[in-house]
């Protein structure tokens, strides 16, 4: 195993004893199971070269705050520095975030220290000790999927309680463990109350998860958990005991961004099918 240059800096600094082994890769970084002491923990390594479109990167940090203005003018001109600088952000979201949350009460890894675009934090366990899977590599039952979705949809709403939302929200960020759903992987992690596409992501968020369970549970593929929790966010009447039903009335003349989302994605679906048999 090659170890990553940055975290063999941070083995140099003494807040890494040991790299036990690789956990994970993925399009924004790697994640290392490493020994802190007497404690296992893992560490995850972004990459330096991001595969994130533009168009994804503004949706997402729109009016994230930076430290000051030159760094905002630079970032604006897509300059060098600029480029750094909201890489380096990006990143620190997500110790921020968790930070955030955990202190909200929701389920997410503690995070223990951010440097050098590393990030150490939990590892996160089943009943074994082992690292927890990842929701979409497991298998429910009918009832246990229904109890998973009732958890998940509750700490999206505890997460919108402290003005977060996911962004990225599906069955590939949630790990199962020894005692329930935990989430990760928060770099994108929205401030509700200040982005323009708010409502669009915690639908789309909602919707995940409502597809994904709703292959162990089929009665959950009509519910419109994400409606109802927007309406009542922007009415204020949004609370960490709100009783939920899943059913949504629109009002006159309102538009159902859920439906609208489903004709774009059934758009993009049938034209992928064209190219595909026009080859």
């Amino acid at each position: 195993m090659k170890t990553p240059p940055r975290l063999l800096s941070l083995i140099d600094e003494g807040l890494i004893d040991a790299v036990i082994r690789p956990l994970m890769s993925g399009k924004e970084a790697m994640v290392f199971v490493v020994r802190c002491g007497d404690a296992i923990r893992c560490a995850k390594v972004y990459k330096e070269a991001t595969k994130r479109s533009f168009r994804q990167a503004v949706d997402y940090t729109e009016n994230r705050k930076v430290k000051n203005t030159r760094q905002a003018r630079a970032m604006a001109k897509g300059t060098r520095y600029g480029r750094e600088a909201q890489e380096a952000a990006w990143q620190s979201a997500e110790i921020d975030a968790l930070r955030r949350l955990s202190a909200a009460g929701v389920r997410v890894p503690q995070a223990f220290n951010f440097l050098d675009g590393v990030l150490i934090m939990e590892l996160v366990t089943d009943a074994d000790g082992e690292p927890a899977p990842r929701l979409n590599d497991v298998e429910f039952e009918t009832e246990p999927a229904l109890l998973c979705h009732t958890a998940l949809i509750g700490e999206v709403v505890r997460m919108l309680c402290s003005g977060v939302i996911h962004g990225d929200l599906s069955e590939f960020n949630i790990l199962l463990s020894a005692d329930g759903p935990v989430i990760i992987d928060l770099p994108q992690a929205i401030d509700a109350a200040g982005n323009n596409h708010a409502q669009r992501m915690l639908m789309r968020d909602v919707n995940n998860l409502r597809d994904f369970f709703g292959r162990f549970a089929p009665a959950l593929l009509t519910t419109q958990y994400g409606a109802e929790i927007w309406r009542l966010y922007q009415r204020g009447e949004l609370h960490l005991d709100s009783m939920l039903t899943g059913h949504y009335e629109p009002e006159p003349g309102e538009v159902v961004l859920d439906s609208v989302l489903r004709e774009i994605e059934d758009a993009r679906i049938e034209e992928s099918a064209r190219q595909a048999d026009s080859h």
